[in-house]
C-alpha cells in the first residue's frame, strides 16, 4: 500500500511540476503583452491630447497676464502655478480653450538669429593685408580707436562715425579688412548677407534686422559686417510690387537701427558693396555709414606686396623675380593674385615637382587672365 501511495504521489508531483513549468512562460508572455498594450494606450492618449498654442507675454499682473495670440488679439488670462517666472516679451505655451499659460518656451525670439548670420572670432592680422595701407589707417580710425580708446574722443570733444562703407571692385579685400579690424579689437565678427535680410512675409525682414542688432549688443564688443549691402539699400523708387515695398520696409528698419546706436558704443557697423552708385543716399549720409572707404584695384607696388604675402610659404627651385611677375598682373585684384599662386602650385603638382618655378607662374597668370577675359565676354553677351 505505501508503495502505491508513493507511486501516486510521484505521479501527482510530476504533473504539478510539468504544469507549473509549462504555465510560467505563458504568464510571462501575457504580462509583457499587457504592458505593451498599456504603453500603446498611453501613446494614443498623448496623440489625442489638444495641442498647446504659442503666444507672447505682453504684461504681467500677479497670477494673471496679458497675452498676444498669433492672430493679433490680446487676452487677460491666468498663469498656471507650475509655470516658472515670466517676463514681458517671452514666448509661452497656452491651453487652447481657456488660454491658461502652461509653461515658458526657452526660445524668446521669432527667429533663431544664429542661423542667419556667421559668428566668428577672426584671426587675420594686419600683416596679411597688402597694398591697402591708407585704407587700413582709415578703418583703424573709425572702428579700432573708438573701441580701444573711447576716452580720447571724449577729451577732444568729437564723435566718431557710427559705421563705415567699404566699396570697390570684387576681390579687392573688403571682407579681409573687416575681419582684420575685428581681430585687432578682439571683437565678435557677425557677418550678414544683405539679401538674407529680405523675408517673404510683411514685417518679418524688419524683425530680423532688429533681432540681429540686439544679438550684436549681447555679443559686444562686436562688428556687424553687412555684405552685398546694395541688395538691401538700393535707391528707393516708386514701384507697385509688394516685394519691393517689403525690401523698403526692411531697409527703413536698418536705418532706424543705425540711428539707435551711440557713436561710442561697443558695436560697429561695416557695410560692403561693389555698387556704391546704386546705394540710397539715406544710408551714407552723415550719422550713419558716413565714412566711405574706396578699395581700389591694386597698383604695381600693391600687387608686389600682395604677391609676397601669398607666396611666402611656397617652395621655389631658385630665386624668382617677383617684381617681374607683379608687373605682368596688370589689372588683377587681390583675389586673382591669390588664384595665380594657387594655379602655379597646381602646375608644379602636374609636373610631379615639390617646388614652383617661373614657368608655372607665367602659365598661371595666362590662365587667370583668360578666365577673366572669358567672364567679361559672357557679361557682354548677356545684353545681346
Amino acid at each position: 500500500m505505501p508503495t502505491k501511495d508513493a507511486k501516486a504521489k510521484s505521479i501527482i508531483d510530476s504533473i504539478m511540476y510539468s504544469y507549473s513549468t509549462s504555465s510560467n512562460p505563458y504568464e510571462e508572455e501575457n504580462r509583457i503583452l499587457k504592458e505593451t498594450v498599456n504603453r500603446l494606450k498611453e501613446e494614443i492618449e498623448r496623440f489625442k491630447a489638444s495641442p498647446l498654442m504659442v503666444c507672447e507675454i505682453r504684461e504681467i499682473f500677479g497670477n494673471t497676464s496679458i497675452i498676444k495670440i498669433p492672430n493679433g488679439n490680446q487676452f487677460l488670462v491666468n498663469i498656471s502655478t507650475d509655470c516658472e517666472k515670466l517676463k514681458p516679451g517671452e514666448l509661452v505655451l497656452v491651453e487652447q480653450k481657456n488660454l491658461t499659460v502652461i509653461k515658458k518656451i526657452p526660445i524668446t525670439r521669432r527667429f533663431n538669429v544664429e542661423k542667419f548670420v556667421i559668428v566668428e572670432k577672426p584671426t587675420i592680422t594686419w600683416e596679411e593685408i597688402g597694398g591697402l595701407s591708407q585704407q587700413v589707417e582709415e578703418i583703424k580710425e573709425v572702428v579700432e580707436l573708438p573701441l580701444k580708446k573711447p576716452e580720447l574722443f571724449k577729451k577732444i570733444g568729437i564723435t566718431p562715425p557710427k559705421g563705415v562703407l567699404l566699396y570697390g571692385e570684387p576681390g579687392t579685400g573688403k571682407t579681409l579688412l573687416a575681419k582684420a579690424v575685428a581681430a585687432s579689437t578682439n571683437s565678435t565678427f557677425i557677418e550678414v548677407v544683405g539679401s538674407e535680410l529680405v523675408q517673404k512675409f510683411i514685417g518679418e525682414g524688419a524683425k530680423l534686422v532688429k533681432e540681429i542688432f540686439e544679438f550684436s549688443r549681447k555679443k559686444a564688443p562686436a562688428i556687424v559686417f553687412i555684405d552685398e549691402l546694395d541688395a538691401l539699400a538700393a535707391k528707393r523708387i516708386e514701384v507697385g510690387t509688394s516685394g519691393e515695398r517689403e525690401v523698403n520696409r526692411t531697409f527703413m528698419q536698418l536705418l532706424a537701427e543705425l540711428d539707435g546706436f551711440k557713436p561710442l558704443d561697443n558695436v560697429k557697423i561695416i557695410g560692403a558693396t561693389n555698387r556704391k552708385d546704386i546705394l540710397d543716399p539715406a544710408v551714407i549720409r552723415p550719422g550713419r555709414l558716413d565714412r566711405l572707404i574706396h578699395i581700389p584695384i591694386p597698383s604695381r607696388e600693391a600687387r608686389l606686396e600682395i604677391l609676397k604675402i601669398h607666396s611666402k610659404n611656397m617652395s621655389f627651385d631658385r630665386v624668382i623675380n617677383i617684381e617681374l611677375l607683379a608687373s605682368r598682373m596688370e589689372g588683377f585684384s587681390g583675389a586673382e593674385i591669390k588664384a595665380v599662386c594657387t594655379e602655379a602650385g597646381y602646375f608644379a603638382i602636374r609636373g610631379n615637382r615639390t617646388f614652383v618655378n617661373k614657368e608655372d607662374f607665367l602659365k598661371a597668370i595666362d590662365k587667370v587672365k583668360q578666365e577673366e577675359e572669358a567672364e567679361g565676354k559672357d557679361y557682354v553677351g548677356m545684353f545681346g
